[in-house]
């Protein structure tokens, strides 16, 4: 029987403290009480093995420690506060819409500042610009990835992971403890059900305006390049904290976007679970898609906060020529281009065609996914961006 009893409140608190060298101030907001929740969820719905059981202690011990930390090098580096986030730049869009590729193609112009995989995982205390390249966390993240390829083999062809590769804000998102990846990761639909009808996301984007605060401190770009479809979850309060924001939204016919969605969340879970039932990551993950892409494209309506500017990207138009599309966003923006970051960018598309990690192969019949219900239920969507299906 799977030893579940670190996936406990006190435990991971404790043993966050003590990694942390004593560290027990966890900042203004919510925290505690959504772990409470998180941890209950575990122990209710997820049916972990051993593994499971051990990588759901490490992330709710590493979003725990970086909390701690983010908190501590604010009470340390007081100018911190006075970083201004200026125009950031955000992706988002259903799952599996080109963003992570674009992400990473972006955060190759040296004008971009876009979250390192290592320095999210590893930010306190802040990175610095002069040993940004060089900095030992990037070392001792690249020693985790081994392991984690050993245990899910075939995921890079999903989504190509590493210390130097762009991380988004969902992962950030864990140290508000209100994150729809927990659900990606393990069944909580229990956790899930509060993210997504109870959770206040304003106190989620207290703390990632922080975060890119912290970041920035060291290390600051002409502008952010941040990615997540989770912020479709928060865009009335991602706006109220960036109200000049740039914000790519990208669109693919839903059928491809629901079922390449389910693959990954199967494989995922698959890790740390002996018993996940593709069908039911897919009727469980779809409504609640649809939920939150149907307010986000209401927000986006309300037009709150007119400063903010929206480009839309469709999926078909960046898999033919993604270097084109990357000059309508510059140009959407009125972003200018230097010659250095046009070659850096376009010298990575060169270096990673599509399928140069592998290929993602699945099929609507593997999830019981139904086409034309699917199209039926994005209907709106599908008519408002005309979304051809693929």
């Amino acid at each position: 029987m799977t030893d579940l009893s670190k996936l406990d409140v006190d435990e991971v608190l404790a043993e966050s403290s003590r990694r942390t060298g004593g560290l027990t101030d966890l900042g203004a907001g919510p925290f505690v009480e959504p772990l409470g929740l998180f941890m209950e969820s575990l122990h209710r719905d997820a049916r972990l093995n051993d593994l499971g059981a051990l990588i759901a202690s490490e992330r709710a011990l590493m979003h725990t420690v970086n909390r701690l930390g983010y908190v501590e090098d604010r009470k340390r580096f007081p100018a911190i506060a006075d970083q201004r986030i200026v125009k950031p730049v955000f992706i988002i869009g259903m799952p599996r819409t080109g963003t992570t590729i674009l992400h990473d193609i972006l955060a190759k112009d040296p004008a971009n500042r876009a979250p390192m995989t290592w320095e999210t995982m590893f930010p306190s205390p802040p990175p610095q610009r002069a040993t940004f390249r060089t900095d030992p966390r990037i070392e001792q993240c690249a020693a985790l990835f081994p392991a984690q390829q050993e245990q899910n083999p075939g995921f890079e062809a999903i989504h190509p992971t590493g210390p130097e590769l762009t991380q988004e804000c969902v992962v950030m998102m864990g140290e508000a403890m209100c994150t729809p990846l927990f659900h990606n990761q393990f069944r909580v639909p229990t956790f899930e059900d509060w993210v997504d009808l109870e959770a206040d996301w304003s106190h989620v984007y207290d703390f990632h305006h922080m975060q890119l605060q912290h970041l920035q401190s060291g290390y600051e770009g002409d502008r952010w390049v941040l990615k997540t479809g989770a912020h479709l979850w928060g865009l009335e309060h991602l706006l109220a904290t960036y109200p000049d924001a740039r914000i790519v939204f990208t669109h693919r016919d839903p059928v491809k976007s629901m079922t390449s969605y389910a693959s990954l969340t199967t494989k995922v879970r698959s890790v740390g679970s002996d018993h996940v039932d593709p069908a039911e990551v897919a009727s469980d993950w779809i409504p609640r898609l649809q939920r939150v892409l149907t307010r986000g494209i209401r927000v986006r309506a309300e037009n709150t906060y007119p400063d903010a500017v929206f480009h839309d990207m469709m999926f078909r138009d960046f898999i033919t020529d993604q270097f084109g599309v990357v000059e309508q966003i510059y140009d959407a923006f009125d972003i200018p281009m230097s010659a250095e970051g046009a070659a850096a960018m376009q010298s990575f598309i060169a270096a990673n065609p599509p399928g140069v990690h592998g290929v993602h192969r699945y099929t609507p019949e593997e999830y019981s996914i139904d086409p034309a219900q699917v199209r039926a239920d994005f209907r709106e969507y599908i008519e408002h961006f005309d979304l051809p299906p693929e």
